[in-house]
């Protein structure tokens, strides 16, 4: 999650979190302050604690594009299908 500090602001950032509902909530934070503009939120959290409020945030955002499963279901799987589908269109 730390890693997008080391890249120079041209670099366009595409986050994709299918594990940990809590870096959802981190990336919403920095969203909310100013300090990121991701070109694109794939969030697919997995489980029972702090997913649905997750999601329901990143749903929330105005100005950011997102790709949000709604509900509990979900996974790093999911999340990986994601991204080779939006590559397989390039």
């Amino acid at each position: 999650m730390q890693a997008w500090k080391k890249q120079p602001p041209s670099i366009k950032i595409i986050f994709a979190i299918g594990n940990a509902p809590t870096a959802l909530v981190r990336l919403y934070e920095l969203i909310q302050d100013g300090k990121l503009t991701p070109e694109l939120i794939i969030g697919v959290p997995v489980g029972f604690v702090n997913v649905v409020q997750s999601k329901e945030l990143i749903l929330s955002l105005k100005d950011t594009p997102y790709i949000v499963a709604r509900g509990r279901k979900g996974g790093s799987n999911i999340a990986a299908c994601i991204c080779n589908a939006l590559l397989y269109m390039l």
